[in-house]
């Protein structure tokens, strides 16, 4: 018993420190390790195909829109990024150069991409003549690098892992309807797959991507109470046309500049679904996405083994066949304690038991990971009581993460009043800005707090300004941020 307590006692419970929480969470459930290369990470197969399985339904869901993969070159020329000035200052503190190559120094330096924009300017201005080649909608699966001070596995690191998504339109109009689908499409994947409940919302001037005209973002509340920016869609209108001489031949017969977008997530879905629902046990993933749904452990007397196993092997293939994540774990030289410690570490979501009294009475014991509730279903039609279980799951974990942000929601009305809040309590703010920079700087100056968006759905509506006191142009959420 005592190896049992032990395995869980080196993790670190979230009230005493989040952080090292969280980091001692994703190490010992093995989903990645630093490697020599400051501020990057190795993905190790836990985590990786966590990615995959997000990678996987993201992908469904763009094709399903019209949009296709290609893949564009890690390096950038420099004089691609001077051709859109926000654009480079906004990247250019992150950029890594490769200046030198073959022994010889280059003659142009290289930047390696911190996103594809110019790439993809660049391209588009040579693929794209007429009306006739529009909309062009393309998605890149990719790595990029951006020289981070500060990190975080998963949330924050130089070298990530996401999708980039780059469109081309006739007209105004059809690059917002793009752009507000796929940030429908991101709030659809992320509720539904990663249950986590986001808010939906336009990012102010001063948080907007660098070169966009507007940028919307999901952002989502971790249980320290911190948003982690889930998904951002951007409507960057003409801006990168102009740069890039992206031009087509209308319906009119006239010369005219593209309407572009661009939108992705990445990797640090993973960081906020462990943030999300992680407990001082360890990870518990979501069911969609998690690499395995259900551990199986046969336990019993050595005398009853070869029989208990037989039958555990027969209910495995029926699971896999089902198309359920299956796993069985069935050594010998540890205990079932410490199996099940092990595995809810991991926040596999469901834990199936078969002993020989099972197996005599024709039964299975099924665990939750979230409740801890067992239930004891029949072997007779197994997969389908799997499965039944795992929308459970999801739909608990959903609940929770619901019931959680919104008892961290308040509202404020002046910054005095934020100030106080942050001090006593974790969780978002709703406060009134009269849409001055000024004043939204004041508040990060005073509180560390960002604006994280403008909700297109607040619950309640602000009349003043909370800074200033002036009428409010409109109403923010404000929150600590990774």
């Amino acid at each position: 018993m005592s190896k049992d307590k032990g395995f869980v006692t080196e993790i670190t419970p979230q009230a005493e420190d989040f952080s090292r929480w969280y980091i001692d969470v994703i190490k010992k459930a093995e989903l990645m390790d630093y490697s020599p290369v400051r501020g990057c990470i190795v993905f190790r197969p836990e985590g990786y195909e966590l990615w995959e399985n997000i990678q996987r339904d993201l992908d469904r869901r763009f094709k399903e829109t019209g949009h296709r993969n290609a893949y564009f070159p890690l390096l950038i020329p420099e004089s691609f990024f001077q051709k859109e000035k926000e654009h480079v200052e906004g990247f250019n503190p992150e950029l890594p150069m490769v200046t030198e190559a073959g022994g010889e120094i280059l003659e142009e330096r290289l930047a390696v991409r911190p996103t594809s924009e110019t790439m993809f300017g660049h391209m588009y201005a040579k693929w794209i003549n007429s009306y006739r080649d529009l909309p062009l909608l393309i998605n890149q699966w990719a790595n990029v690098f951006r020289w981070e001070k500060r990190t975080m596995p998963f949330l924050r690191t130089s070298e990530f892992l996401w999708q980039e998504g780059h469109t081309a339109h006739e007209d105004e109009a059809d690059a917002r309807r793009e752009t507000m689908q796929m940030l429908d499409v991101y709030t659809d994947f992320v509720e539904r797959m990663l249950a986590i409940p986001v808010i939906k919302g336009q990012k102010t001037p001063s948080e907007r991507f660098a070169g966009a005209v507007d940028t919307y973002s999901i952002e989502a509340m971790m249980k320290d109470g911190r948003a982690v920016q889930a998904g951002t869609s951007h409507y960057l209108g003409t801006k990168f046309a102009v740069a890039f001489d992206i031009k087509y031949l209308s319906r009119e017969n006239t010369q005219e500049y593209c309407h572009t977008t661009s939108w992705g997530v990445s990797t640090r879905l993973i960081g906020a679904l462990i943030m999300v629902h992680g407990d001082d046990r360890g990870l518990v993933l979501p069911p969609k996405v998690a690499p395995t749904q259900v551990i199986m452990i046969p336990i019993g007397p050595p005398k009853t083994r070869e029989t208990v196993i037989a039958k555990t092997d027969e209910l495995f293939a029926e699971l896999k066949q089902a198309g359920i994540r299956v796993r069985v774990d069935d050594r010998s030289d540890v205990s079932p304690g410490w199996k099940f410690n092990e595995y809810e570490m991991r926040g596999i979501p469901i834990r199936l038991e078969l002993g020989p009294r099972d197996l005599e009475n024709g039964v299975c014991v099924l665990v939750s990971r979230v409740t801890g509730d067992k239930k004891q279903v029949p072997l007779d039609n197994l997969a389908a009581s799997v499965a039944e279980m795992l929308d459970e799951v999801h739909a608990q974990m959903y609940e929770r993460a619901l019931e959680f942000r919104e008892s961290h929601l308040f509202d404020v009305e002046t910054l005095d009043q934020l100030k106080a809040a942050f001090e006593e309590k974790r969780g978002f703010a709703y406060a009134g800005w009269c849409g001055d920079d000024a004043c939204e700087s004041k508040v990060k100056e005073e509180t560390g707090a960002t604006s994280r968006n403008i909700p297109f759905e607040p619950q309640t509506t602000k009349t003043t300004c909370l800074c200033c006191g002036k009428p409010a142009a409109h109403t923010v959420v404000f929150a600590r941020a990774y």
